[in-house]
């Protein structure tokens, strides 16, 4: 017998501008009145299947049991692109493009066990006329999964090897540091590098308190060097300065004391950065590198 599910998490590049999230919503109240939907994120940006992986893959780990409908960029135009994976034993189902997008999600769940192609127009809405695939396709094969359709019933069998891989980027070492790049630039202004602290410590040893040189290029194309300090907390920097510190996802973060880090060093999600240790890069006292702190206008006539 077919699992049930009654958890849906959803997240799209739809915003919440129109009617679009809602009208997803009410397929779920009319199709499977018995599933909670979890609204993930919307605010992705428009087809930025890069954001949305990252996005899946952070909170993959926090997720309930159910399925997880993903959608960003889903109008690709192959109708063989819109798929199901099975993950941990059943426990969980991805539903959405094969564009990369719920590549590392996957992954990060234990790996594809099964997955299906979305062609059994059965359980589709609208299926002569279909505009929107999110709307048409995948909610109402979410749905169907949470009323126990077995995922062999809405497609062919599919290579889980074959699926589209995620587009998240290495970190290179070259030279005295390492290249890397930045994933996502939080509601804080701080800058995530896709580096571990296990990096840095396998490689020079050094943890919180050392110092090291941030690189990077300004949005002026212009060479920039500062200096960091590897706190636990912005809050350790005590005003002025540059920190790195892990997040709250395990991953290296260029950082200010209350502060957006990304604002001062015009750093964007894919810029480079290079981080080497200082000549040292032994614990030091406080490292203050000049930092300008822009006021934010004021309305005269707020």
């Amino acid at each position: 017998m077919a699992r049930r599910y009654d958890t849906v998490t959803f997240l799209s590049d739809l915003g919440t501008q129109d009617e679009l999230v809602g009208v997803v919503h009410a397929v779920f109240a009319d199709l499977a009145p018995q599933v909670r939907v979890v609204d993930l994120a919307h605010g992705i940006e428009p087809y930025d299947v890069r954001a949305g992986s990252l996005a899946l893959a952070r909170a993959v780990p926090y997720l309930p049991e159910g399925i997880i409908l993903a959608a960003v960029d889903p109008a690709v135009p192959d109708p063989r692109a819109a798929i199901a994976v099975e993950v941990a034993g059943g426990a969980g189902v991805f539903v959405g493009p094969d564009n990369g997008l719920i590549a590392p999600g996957v992954a990060l769940a234990g790996g594809a066990e099964r997955a299906v192609a979305l062609t059994a127009t059965d359980h589709h809405l609208n299926p002569e006329t279909s505009r929107c695939r999110v709307r048409d396709v995948l909610a109402p094969v979410a749905a169907a999964l949470c009323n126990g359709v077995d995922l062999a019933d809405l497609g062919p069998e599919i290579d889980p090897a074959a699926l589209l891989p995620g587009v998240v980027p290495l970190p290179r070492w070259e030279g005295e540091g390492v290249a890397t790049e930045v994933l996502w630039v939080d509601r804080f202004g701080n800058c995530q590098l896709n580096l571990g602290p296990e990096d840095l410590q396998a490689r020079w040893g050094h943890g919180p308190g050392s110092t090291w040189s941030l690189r990077s290029t300004d949005p002026a194309g212009e060479p920039r060097q500062r200096s960091a300090r590897w706190v636990v907390h912005p809050a350790e920097l005590g005003g002025p300065g540059i920190g790195l510190m892990a997040d709250a996802h395990g991953m290296i973060a260029i950082c200010l004391d209350r502060a957006s880090a990304a604002r001062e060093l015009g750093l964007g999600a894919g810029d480079g950065v290079v981080v080497e240790p200082s000549s040292s890069g032994s614990p030091q006292g406080p490292v203050t590198s000049p930092v300008t702190l822009r006021p934010t206008p004021v309305n005269p006539q707020g």
